[in-house]
């Protein structure tokens, strides 16, 4: 059974919001302005400053607006239209290995995964499919933390998308395989220091939560 669902472990790498940075910036610039504005009314110095803050608030509830209804979906959507047409590189699917597992040759699936792996570009998303198999059909679950961990801290750096991949592969690991939920916490617990503004932060957050409860629920007195 994959331990993440099929959308977060094919998704793009457009998991982190990118669009962040500007909302920072914009919510910067006009809450500033809205402060100074408020200041200076409050003061009596300008009193038809509040009317500027009212209107830098609304200017940026509509910009705020444009990006999630507009433009951010027009992103979306010709980032997963153009695939089609070679302009963005496509997500591999591993249907071959998959097919393999379906098969049952999880040993044959295990080493095309690993195959794979030998390729920069596809050597988490190939390992994180592979520490499946070792974890599961294989039985081998040590082998599968002890690959990923070495990835996760060897001198190739991660982009925020395979880290991402990689770090809930190996919480799954910690929590279920290892049974140890102190070192799956820790490690969502990175992932969401290093990426608090990621669309799967909230994700992160909520199984967070619920492995504390799991945890302190089966803690005794």
């Amino acid at each position: 059974m994959p331990f993440l669902p099929e959308a977060l472990r094919d998704q793009s790498s457009r998991d982190a919001d990118p669009f962040g940075y500007i909302r920072g910036v914009f919510a910067f610039l006009f809450g500033g302005g809205i402060v100074v504005a408020l200041v200076l009314a409050a003061t009596g110095m300008s009193p038809k400053a509040l009317v500027l803050a009212g209107a830098l608030w609304v200017i940026f509830g509509a910009f705020s607006g444009l990006l999630d209804g507009v433009v951010e979906p027009l992103v979306e959507f010709f980032a997963r239209a153009l695939p089609s047409v070679g302009l963005f590189r496509e997500v591999p699917k591993f249907a071959a290995e998959e097919s393999l597992l379906a098969q049952g040759h999880a040993d044959a699936a295990a080493e095309a995964y690993r195959l794979h792996s030998e390729d920069p570009a596809l050597r988490a998303r190939a390992l994180a499919r592979r520490a499946e198999v070792l974890a599961g059909p294989l039985k081998q679950p040590a082998l599968a933390v002890t690959e990923l961990e070495a990835l996760q801290n060897g001198a190739a750096r991660l982009t925020p998308l395979d880290d991402y991949l990689v770090g809930m592969t190996l919480a799954t690991l910690y929590e279920t395989a290892l049974h140890d939920r102190g070192k799956a916490m820790g490690e969502l617990r990175r992932l969401l220091d290093r990426y608090p503004d990621s669309r799967q932060a909230r994700f992160i957050r909520i199984r967070l939560a619920n492995l504390r409860d799991a945890h302190f629920d089966t803690t005794p007195p």
